[in-house]
């Protein structure tokens, strides 16, 4: 059986404000393999936050079992608490202090004995290729390398379980694409990453699963490949060299249609969630019929259409950012 780095069932959580009281977590139920990327998605107001305040001990459950790390968090919180580091969306350098002294820092409130706490920031600044620049201010350095050093000193401590929140906001395409491989690379040597991100294409890229979270309940989760299998649209396009083979191709099928536009002529697209079954039976009718496509590909919706057709709504800060990066 899989060691599971978080367990939980039945969270719950609610506030009371002038308006009465606000669900924020209705029951929900997660399981987090360890060396494992787990992504949770949602709108904002979702209770994404809440979820994630929770699980690093920073506010108590209303109710729900819950095991981080395997202590439970109720009882074993410190334990918790030695075991996980938490990277916010909102860096936590001090900006006047150099990236070394930032990772000594981190290393006396860990009471790492001295030379234990040197040598650990010399391997992370080595490891975030961040040695030239050691000796600077931090606020020197740019969005990337400000959120290298911020989770190099989250990883002072060697902890188990990671909390990423928004880990690449701000970012470029290339810095972003650089904390990516740091992520895959964490997960690689034994750590699990619990990532929040308002990137789409992010928990893409990185998640072995996801979970979608809407009014405080989980409505899916999966692999991206999974939960893009959910929306309709999907189909697979079969290229062919000739008007003739594609029409024998369509009578042979019985199912199917063309794109009108120039390029696309001798395309037929066929309706399908893109699964092995149905390509094996699709190939098979081909076979059967004596005909062969000169191309195939299988084309499912993205997580942005999960996102929209399973929520019911954009998220607002989710198309800002998708504007920002068209400009």
């Amino acid at each position: 059986m899989t060691n599971l780095a978080i367990h939980a069932t039945g969270l719950r959580k609610s506030y009371r404000d002038k308006t009465g009281e606000k669900v924020v977590l209705d029951g929900i139920d997660l399981a987090v393999p360890e060396a494992t990327i787990f992504s949770l998605l949602g709108p904002n107001g979702a209770g994404k936050t809440t979820t994630v305040q929770i699980l690093s001990t920073l506010i108590t459950a209303d109710a729900g079992q819950v095991q981080v790390a395997g202590y439970d968090l109720g009882r074993e919180a410190d334990q918790v608490r030695g075991a996980i580091g938490v990277t916010g969306q909102y860096s936590a350098v001090d900006k006047l202090l150099t990236g070394e002294e930032n990772l000594l820092l981190m290393a006396d409130l860990k009471h790492l004995p001295r030379k234990a706490g040197r040598s650990k920031a010399a391997g992370l600044l080595e490891r975030f290729d961040l040695v030239d620049a050691a000796r600077k201010p931090a606020g020197t350095y740019s969005g990337g390398m400000q959120r290298r050093l911020d989770l190099a000193m989250t990883l002072v401590g060697d902890p188990r379980l990671i909390f990423l929140d928004e880990p690449t906001t701000g970012l470029d395409p290339r810095s972003r694409r650089a904390m990516w491989q740091i992520v895959r690379e964490l997960v690689a040597g034994g750590v699990t990453i619990f990532l929040t991100t308002q990137y789409l294409e992010e928990a893409d890229e990185l998640a072995d699963h996801i979970a979608l979270l809407d009014h405080g309940r989980l409505i899916a989760e999966g692999t991206a490949d999974e939960l893009k299998r959910l929306i309709p649209g999907g189909h697979v396009s079969l290229r062919f060299t000739d008007d003739d083979t594609l029409t024998s191709a369509l009578t042979a099928l019985g199912r199917g249609f063309t794109d009108p536009s120039d390029d696309d002529r001798l395309t037929l697209q066929i309706p399908s969630d893109g699964n092995v079954t149905a390509l094996r039976e699709l190939l098979a009718d081909l076979d059967s019929a004596g005909i062969e496509p000169a191309d195939l590909s299988v084309h499912t919706p993205d997580l942005d259409d999960v996102f929209l057709t399973l929520t019911g709504r954009p998220d607002d800060e989710q198309n800002d950012q998708k504007q920002e990066t068209a400009r």
